[in-house]
């Protein structure tokens, strides 16, 4: 008996599985649970072209900076911005242009810009040109950093700036400008409508919503991974 004893002792039982008490929800607290998460999905389709696409100018600003790969029809919305507000200059940004470089006169999306905005009728001493260095990534910062460098250089003492982007770029473009302006140089945004699709309803187009996710997941990165992204 002792032996026996002693062979229980030496191989204990192994219990695979232990009763315990948990805690889950009721039929009513799911209904509420359902309810909340259906509504924060309500809520984001029908606001988040809003907050991607936002127009947030400063008044006085003095300087209207526009992205250089723009569109004709977004070129024409920021000759409007600049021929009702009090700016001295427009500063066009962007890098090489990848397809059909050796068929232009024009080497880069800055100079492109640039160009338009005299053929539509903006006279030449208003508009700059700062092209972007060639990158292989990152090319809204290097072209906010290109901006940055050329504002260094220059005889402009400025306090404030207008960015003009287009549509759900514009968020994480204004991102970048002011991480590299502020608190030095107030930055405003203004987002450029897009003709790609219907921003009320984006969800009804492909484009709308490759856009919106696209956008959305490189703002979320620049915003709280790394924003030189």
């Amino acid at each position: 008996m002792q032996a026996k004893n002693r062979r229980c002792q030496k191989f204990p039982k192994v219990k695979l599985i232990k009763r315990q008490e948990m805690w889950t929800l009721t039929a009513q607290g799911w209904a509420i649970a359902i309810a909340l998460i259906a509504y924060l999905i309500f809520f984001t389709i029908t606001h988040v072209h809003s907050f991607l696409a936002v127009t947030s100018p400063i008044k006085s600003a003095e300087i209207l900076v526009v992205e250089g790969w723009l569109p004709d029809y977004a070129i024409q919305q920021a000759l409007t911005e600049f021929k009702n507000g009090s700016y001295r200059l427009v500063i066009t940004t962007g890098g090489s242009i990848e397809k059909g470089n050796y068929l232009s006169e024009y080497k880069n999306f800055a100079e492109v810009s640039a160009a338009t905005f005299e053929k539509l009728g903006l006279e030449s001493e208003k508009v700059v040109a700062v092209p972007t260095p060639m990158v292989i990534k990152d090319r809204s910062y290097a072209s906010a950093a290109e901006f940055d460098r050329w504002l260094s250089n220059s005889n402009l003492k400025l306090q404030s700036i207008n960015l003009f982007s287009l549509d759900v770029h514009t968020r994480r473009s204004w991102l970048l400008f002011r991480k590299l302006l502020s608190p030095k140089i107030k930055v405003g945004a203004i987002a450029a409508e897009t003709q790609d699709y219907d921003p009320s309803k984006w969800w009804d187009s492909s484009q709308g919503v490759r856009t919106i996710i696209d956008e959305g997941v490189a703002y979320i990165y620049a915003r709280f991974l790394n924003w030189k992204a």
